[in-house]
């Protein structure tokens, strides 16, 4: 319990405030940078142009806050009380004819010169250097980050028809030299990307992103993302090169091997190396504790079969049915389907295999779904104009507004 012979502390405020922001840090960042090796955090923001999804904040410019394996968006927060920053002092800085001492002389609040306190004790004066009415707050959403749509604005796409030329432009370069131009590659585009490197990593090889190194390509210029067509062309060659060779693709293989059967008679490439790489790296069993480094070539691998089931279907139902205009059937599909794959993995297809990326145009079609498509859905939104200006023309009030009320809902 406080009483009179309680010393008082003397407050000071800075004329000349400090620019402080608060960044309030969730127990699991604040638990690794005080852990023994501290990672290296950055702020990254997207480049201009860049484009709007929902992982990220709705405005064009936005900074995250990016450990090497995850993502926070910043985001600040208006507080009614306002917050100071003190600084201790020894009272050496401290000169008393400098300071008007607000106190109370029985008739209220007055200022007070020094020489009505002579005996003030300076030395435990703390003082205000800033005043924050706001804070920064860290935010990761559920849905988590993507690199994804970064990437596909970045990247330009590889499909049928690109120059034979560029199929070898990695020719004449040492290993070690290829492996430094894809790395130095990677960096700059994962560099313009607001995710962590994990993340960006992850992207990279979720789309199949790769990278011809020639030092006469800039960066951008030098990195691709295959088209579905161009996907499931890489797909069949390897099926069938693998069934020519002998090459079970369940069990570990040597990469060289599964690339050499894709070859044509001639010994010449239908498409790059990096290429083939990217759709092995994508589909292959990987190793938690190392999954391998994206500018380093691949030696050994075997196949997922799970996940290249899945991987196969939803790249056909890209090719083929593209949206509900040209949606097929989904017998036809599933048994087009089976054709693409081993013998041994037919019984895994099935609808429920693919994920979230298809649609029922109606119970006995089916065809792949966009983003854009998905999110329609989710809000019980038609996915097509005809549905939407039908909807705007029906003169039934309850389907007029059915879907604004599930909306608030």
């Amino acid at each position: 319990m406080s009483t009179q012979s309680t010393p008082s502390i003397l407050f000071t405020h800075r004329s000349h405030q400090q620019g402080f922001r608060l960044l309030e840090l969730p127990p699991e960042l604040a638990e690794l940078l005080s852990s023994e090796n501290p990672p290296t955090l950055q702020l990254k923001s997207p480049s201009p142009g860049a484009p709007k999804t929902t992982a990220t904040a709705p405005a064009a410019d936005y900074v995250n806050l990016c450990t090497p394996t995850a993502t926070y968006s910043i985001r600040q927060v208006q507080s009614s009380n306002s917050l100071h920053i003190l600084k201790p002092s020894s009272g050496v800085a401290v000169r008393k004819d400098d300071l008007a001492i607000v106190g109370e002389d029985g008739d209220g609040d007055v200022d007070m010169g020094m020489e009505q306190l002579p005996n003030l004790n300076v030395e435990g004066t703390v003082t205000s250097i800033a005043k924050c009415g706001s804070t920064l707050e860290l935010h990761k959403p559920a849905e988590g980050f993507s690199a994804e749509p970064f990437l596909a604005a970045l990247l330009d796409v590889f499909e049928k028809g690109v120059e034979d030329s560029d199929h070898d432009a990695a020719d004449g370069l040492s290993a070690t030299e290829a492996a430094t131009i894809k790395r130095e590659t990677l960096e700059r585009v994962f560099a313009d990307i607001p995710v962590s490197r994990a993340e960006c990593e992850r992207g990279w090889v979720e789309i199949c992103a790769f990278v011809i190194p020639d030092n006469g390509l800039d960066s951008k210029s030098a990195c691709w993302r295959p088209s579905a067509e161009m996907k499931l062309d890489v797909w069949k060659r390897l099926m069938e090169g693998s069934v020519l060779q002998g090459i079970d693709l369940k069990q570990q293989f040597l990469v060289r091997d599964l690339w050499r059967s894709v070859l044509d008679d001639d010994g010449l490439a239908p498409f790059p190396r990096p290429l083939f790489e990217a759709v092995v790296r994508r589909i292959r069993e990987i190793d938690g504790k190392d999954p391998g480094a994206l500018e380093a070539g691949m030696k050994w691998a075997s196949i997922d079969k799970e996940a290249c089931v899945r991987w196969v279907g939803e790249v056909y139902l890209q090719v083929t049915a593209p949206g509900p205009a040209t949606a097929t059937g989904e017998s036809e599909f599933l048994s087009a389907w089976k054709d693409l794959l081993p013998e041994s993995w037919r019984e895994d297809v099935s609808v429920s295999t693919l994920p979230k990326c298809y649609m029922h145009p109606d119970p006995k079609t089916i065809c792949f779904a966009t983003e854009a498509d998905q999110q329609k859905a989710k809000k019980n939104l038609p996915t097509d104009t005809s549905a939407a200006t039908a909807a705007k023309k029906t003169r039934n009030w309850h389907e007029l507004f059915k879907n604004q009320k599930k909306q608030k809902r």
